[in-house]
């Protein structure tokens, strides 16, 4: 079993900072490719970045030169570092980890969301 538990979130006006965790522990071989996904209400849940284990990462083009997405492998741990934030911005943000774990099964691994709220 893997767990993760996200933090960070939280209410801000526009033009500020928040900083997103996501701490994965338990049964963990290696963590592969790490993301980071937010749902608006009413809308579907969207790719907001994503970083593999050469540390390659990838970002919508909406939080592009905002937001940055990085991992501290010894700590099993993604970040998601958001500056000038918008109030489109505004949404629960999950992390998903793509897991092998010691029996060398390879899962996918949602948190419990984080709200993040933008206001005007």
């Amino acid at each position: 079993q893997v767990q993760l538990v996200e933090s960070g979130g939280g209410l801000v006006q526009a033009g500020g900072s928040l900083r997103l965790s996501c701490a994965a522990s338990g049964s963990i071989f290696k963590i592969n490719n790490m993301g980071w996904y937010r749902q608006a209400p009413g809308k579907q849940r969207e790719l907001v970045a994503d970083i593999t284990t050469g540390t390659s990462t990838n970002y919508a083009d909406s939080v592009k030169g905002r937001f940055t997405i990085s991992r501290d492998n010894a700590k099993n741990t993604m970040y998601l570092q958001m500056n000038s934030l918008k109030p489109e911005d505004t949404a629960v943000y999950y992390c998903r980890l793509i897991v092998t774990t010691l029996n060398l099964v390879t899962y996918m691994y949602w948190g419990q969301g984080t709200q993040v709220t933008v206001s005007s």
